[in-house]
């Protein structure tokens, strides 16, 4: 498992869906949609209608990779920072009550207002 612990901040790019590792697709059940896919350098983050699932790509070939889980039922609470003037990075932390605060900086430019919408829809849903 990700030691989110020990990550204060995942800097991550939004990519193209498409470009999401394959065998993530093989977790997916029935009805799960794929909402928006960001990537840090090797490790890739899949938000789904669901859940959103980490990929921590490990080792120096990058075969090893380890996928954690989070359920939108376990966020306890969430928030958005928007993109500044000089700070052009957006931001989300999430509350999860079993792992404690998790952040996500996003960079370039990202709708995370729209985003945050369709996040409130499946956190506040539970």
């Amino acid at each position: 498992m990700i030691d989110f612990q020990k990550s204060a901040v995942f800097k991550l790019s939004p990519i193209d869906n498409a470009k999401m590792l394959t065998p993530i697709n093989l977790f997916l059940i029935d009805n799960e949609n794929i909402l928006r896919v960001f990537q840090t350098v090797r490790d890739q983050l899949v938000f789904t209608n669901k859940r959103i699932i980490a990929a921590n790509v490990q080792g120096f070939t990058g075969k090893k990779v380890d996928y954690t889980s989070i359920p939108y039922s376990k966020i306890q609470t969430f928030s958005i920072e928007t993109a500044g003037t000089l700070d052009l990075d957006c931001e989300l932390e999430i509350y999860i009550s079993s792992i404690g605060k998790i952040r996500f900086e996003i960079r370039g430019s990202f709708d995370i207002v729209s985003f945050n919408k369709a996040i409130s829809e499946f956190v506040l849903a539970k």
